[in-house]
């Protein structure tokens, strides 16, 4: 028998295709790399450490959002929870803390997380659509239908044809044209964050807004106390603050910021307790002005429930596989013909048989 090196096989390439043997390399070294899907994910994507992190590729905001975070933060720990430790608690700079680390990590869980992407169809799924389009048996060409009409707690709900992923959108799915692809449950593409809003991430993002809503209104009220007492002290809000100048700062970013997340916080709120989406809301999908027949169909009549459905329900798995292998015809341990079998597997070996228990053995040992 030959003395041969053989490929360590992969378990989990032996779980993906039962068709693959190991093939022995014979002292040659194989170049082929086995691809994840995320290096060629369809999609305006960009992802990070090995596909673990996925981003929008308009992302240039996000950035903007943690500076501002932190340095409204660095300011406020550093110039001012000093003085209210001394003057008034000790548990000022911790209620700060815990709602800075409760922002910090909600918004890298809705920037960072799948919104819910649906995987485009295959080329055998979107041949399949475009043959039912005509049952009159004409061999002539029609392009797939734009909608197709289901029932949802006995109403009507029309579907949209995608001619992007070439399929009929799911309920309440729409296609982002910033990441270029279908997001269920799409709420909206917030560039603050860096990501689409959807099915999966939704709950970060409500409880991002509304933790930084209260860290935010928490810190403007305290550094309006700290001004307060210091001017007191020195009989003057002038010389406060000008021995302060950080506050100012803190007052102006927290004064023109505090609006628009606390609207937003409460636009939230009533899209939760409503189970809509911002997209179904900006549209009217289910404005009563329609009639009185074209109520939301995902309601559960109940805030309550609502509220349980939208923010405490399970988050469903990733669809997209973005870390997942490639399949490959030609991929390491595939047989393609005699000239990849050892020696003593060819066909006019009259040993073969003999040979082939022998090296079954000699693999299982």
């Amino acid at each position: 028998m030959k003395n041969c090196e053989y490929q360590q096989i992969d378990p989990r390439a032996l779980t993906a295709s039962t068709t693959r043997t190991p093939t022995p390399s014979c002292g040659r070294k194989s170049s082929h790399r086995l691809r994840r899907k995320w290096e060629v994910f369809p999609g305006k994507n960009r992802f990070y450490c090995d596909g673990r992190i996925m981003l929008s590729r308009q992302c240039g905001v996000l950035p903007m959002t943690i500076c501002l975070i932190f340095i409204t933060s660095g300011l406020f720990f550093t110039f001012d929870c000093p003085f209210l430790v001394e003057h008034l608690t000790i548990f000022i700079p911790v209620i700060a803390g815990v709602l800075f680390v409760f922002v910090v990590v909600t918004l890298l869980q809705t920037s960072f997380t799948d919104p819910g992407i649906l995987p485009r169809a295959l080329p055998d799924e979107a041949a399949d659509i475009e043959k039912q389009i005509d049952n009159s048996g004409s061999s002539t060409y029609r392009p797939p239908p734009r909608t197709k009409e289901i029932l949802i707690n006995d109403q009507v709900v029309k579907l949209k044809y995608c001619f992007t992923c070439k399929m009929f959108r799911p309920p309440r799915t729409s296609h982002c044209s910033l990441c270029d692809n279908c997001v269920e449950r799409f709420d909206h593409h917030c560039p603050w964050v860096g990501n689409c809003v959807g099915k999966r991430n939704y709950r970060f993002f409500y409880t991002f807004i509304v933790s930084l809503s209260f860290l935010t209104s928490f810190i403007f009220g305290c550094v309006i106390t700290h001004l307060t007492l210091r001017s007191q002290r020195v009989n003057g809000i002038i010389q406060a603050v000008q021995e302060t100048p950080a506050s100012i700062a803190e007052l102006v970013i927290c004064f023109f910021s505090i609006w628009s997340i606390l609207g937003l916080s409460g636009f939230h709120t009533y899209l939760v307790a409503s189970n809509l989406t911002t997209n179904e809301d900006i549209k009217g999908s289910w404005s009563s002005k329609r009639g009185e027949e074209s109520g939301n169909p995902y309601s559960y009549n109940n805030i309550f429930t609502n509220c349980c459905m939208v923010l405490c329900g399970p988050v469903p798995p990733s669809l997209i596989d973005r870390r997942g292998f490639l399949p490959s015809d030609d991929a390491p341990g595939t047989v393609t013909s005699d000239a990849d079998l050892p020696s003593f597997m060819a066909k006019n070996d009259p040993n073969m048989e003999e040979n082939c228990q022998e090296f079954a053995l000699s693999c299982t040992a």
